[in-house]
């Protein structure tokens, strides 16, 4: 798989160390340790997918994430120290499309940016099947073509965005649980405590602009999941 990858992080042993195991794979990296070389790198180079660490010493990774998210869509991977939710969740809300927690396992890395970089691939002409588009009050998703139109308004959304959204409307009035959402939309085992999806489907709702009390489009059934009907 050939790819560009920028890793960012300010602690040199952990970058050397993923850029090591990446470049195993036949990826170009491109390491650096602040926010400022990342962005000139971002808008020097094409970037296929990023991993930034959450703690740098002149901006923050979620700051950094926002800042690429203006006009990039490449897959971010987030690396935070903490185990808390709250730094998974900042990532998640500002663009990041997923996150690990330090000390990690290399390997797994690796399996992670793999997955990300086949989603997105598949998203940007990969394989698709042709005439797969649902229209449902005035939101028209297509997945040959993996837009997504509110009205007249294409939407930008990023792979995983548009992944959850047509798992919903493709079940247009069955509720679908945050681990089956989870486990088809990330391919991975859900587990408890996992915001990931809670922290997506709010990022959905803002793009659809979704009144915060009475959502349109994507309906919270209380204890069980999240329905389009």
């Amino acid at each position: 798989m050939d790819a560009n990858i920028l890793v960012v992080d300010d602690e040199s042993e952990i970058a050397d160390l993923v850029t090591v195991y990446l470049r195993g794979e036949g990826f170009t990296v491109f390491p650096c340790g602040t926010g400022t070389q990342a962005l000139e790198i971002v808008n020097r180079e094409h970037i296929d997918l990023a991993v930034l660490d959450i703690m740098l010493p002149d901006i923050s990774g979620t700051t950094l994430c926002a800042e690429i998210r203006r006009t990039h869509q490449f897959p971010i991977l987030m690396l935070t120290a903490k185990s808390e939710d709250t730094d998974k969740i900042a990532g998640l809300t500002v663009g990041a499309d997923d996150y690990m927690t330090k000390p990690f396992s290399p390997l797994e890395l690796v399996a992670r940016v793999k997955a990300q970089l086949r989603r997105y691939t598949s998203y940007n002409g990969g394989e698709r099947r042709e005439g797969e588009e649902l229209n449902i009050h005035g939101l028209t998703i297509n997945r040959s073509t993996h837009q997504c139109w509110l009205y007249d308004e294409l939407l930008n959304l990023t792979p995983i965005e548009f992944d959850i959204l047509w798992l919903l409307c493709a079940n247009q009035g069955k509720v679908i649980s945050a681990e089956e959402l989870f486990e088809t939309v990330w391919g991975e085992k859900y587990l408890d405590r996992n915001n990931t999806v809670m922290v997506h489907i709010r990022r959905l709702r803002e793009k659809l602009r979704e009144p915060g009390r009475d959502p349109k489009f994507i309906k919270t059934v209380w204890g069980v999941g999240y329905k389009v009907e």
